[in-house]
């Protein structure tokens, strides 16, 4: 059981990059941050300077796009100087890509998102392109989880709305999983699964006052995702955070392109639709999703009726040996359609 050593939450944070580096390595005195051009232009000067406060020398490589062929070409890259850290600092997919690099490298991973947009910031599971996989991927827990609050708050609405669906995600996630030990005997993990759903449920109790997004709902966020981030560690598996819904987000990338939507997006469209195959309140979760200023509607985000229909097709065999609602519940095309059409996502 891998679980991140430290957890940093907090306005301003970001100064004490060098002094949480130091706690964790002390003799760390080469980092390498991969970043984003953004996040490094609106905060970069603060985060280095931190680490030259603590003697912490430090290379940056900014990256535009999630893909196995930019983690190499930075392994490549990276390899020479031999960092003793590598810092993933920025959004969902500079802390993926910095995530399964420092996998690749052999060395820790300290993760400073700057948005709330998915679990990933502690989660030891990664999601690039360009793997013989069509879902998320084993990498390492970070050693530590460094959130700057006030960084966060100032990241576009929508990347916080994203971070919303793929916490209330966790409710059908845990409902496949208990499905899945019912079933088929798969082993059950009570404990995460708990952890995970608390995650999602102070988000759909909260939604009203989570709406105004403003410092406590940017905080309650970070911890509800760290949170489940640390439940998928506790099961050695994404099981309690990931199930039909993140399945169908991945069919979707099949079906429409890589573009369609952010991952908490479509994730929470497929809440909505599993909930309903689970006979739980889906319309709960729309009205939450709606809260958090998430989209409800394929069409918000481009998808049209056929790319949804495909994908809650083709969502299971993606991976058929995980076990979920979709194994239970064998859509066609039509009875797709008639479940789409009933919760209102087309």
């Amino acid at each position: 059981m891998e679980l991140p050593r430290k957890i940093l939450i907090g306005d301003g944070v970001v100064s004490d990059v060098g002094a949480i580096v130091t706690s964790l390595g002390p003799a760390a005195k080469n980092v390498a941050v991969i970043t984003g051009a953004v996040v490094k232009k609106r905060a970069g000067k603060e985060c280095k300077e931190s680490l030259d406060k603590w003697s912490i020398a430090s290379r940056w490589h900014t990256v535009s796009d999630a893909s196995m062929a930019t983690v190499k070409k930075l392994h490549d890259s990276i390899k020479k100087d031999d960092p003793d850290f590598v810092l993933g600092f920025g959004g969902g997919r500079s802390v993926d890509v910095a995530k399964m690099t420092a996998f690749s490298l052999a060395r820790p991973f300290l993760s400073v998102p700057t948005s709330a947009s998915h679990d990933g910031i502690s989660s030891p599971f990664v999601s690039v392109r360009g793997t013989d996989k069509p879902h998320s991927i084993k990498a390492n827990t970070p050693i530590g989880v460094l959130a700057d609050t006030h960084l966060m708050s100032q990241a576009p609405p929508r990347l916080l709305a994203g971070g919303c669906g793929d916490l209330v995600a966790k409710i059908t996630a845990v409902k496949d999983w208990e499905l899945a030990r019912d079933e088929v005997g798969e082993y059950f993990g009570s404990y995460a699964a708990n952890l995970a759903y608390m995650s999602a449920k102070i988000i759909l109790d909260e939604s009203e006052k989570l709406k105004r997004k403003d410092r406590f709902s940017v905080r309650t966020i970070v911890e509800a995702l760290i949170s489940a981030g640390v439940a998928a560690c506790i099961a050695g598996s994404s099981r309690p955070c990931s199930g039909s819904e993140h399945l169908f987000s991945h069919a979707l990338e099949y079906v429409a392109g890589s573009d369609c939507g952010l991952h908490g997006e479509r994730v929470g469209l497929g809440t909505i639709m599993m909930a309903k195959l689970h006979g739980l309140d889906w319309q709960k979760v729309r009205h939450t999703l709606e809260n958090m200023g998430a989209p409800t509607k394929a069409k918000q985000i481009g998808l049209s009726e056929k790319d949804v229909v495909q994908a809650l097709v083709k969502a299971q065999s993606l991976r058929p040996d995980r076990y979920t609602i979709l194994s239970k519940v064998r859509l066609d095309k039509e009875s797709a359609r008639l479940l789409a059409k009933s919760v209102g996502v087309i």
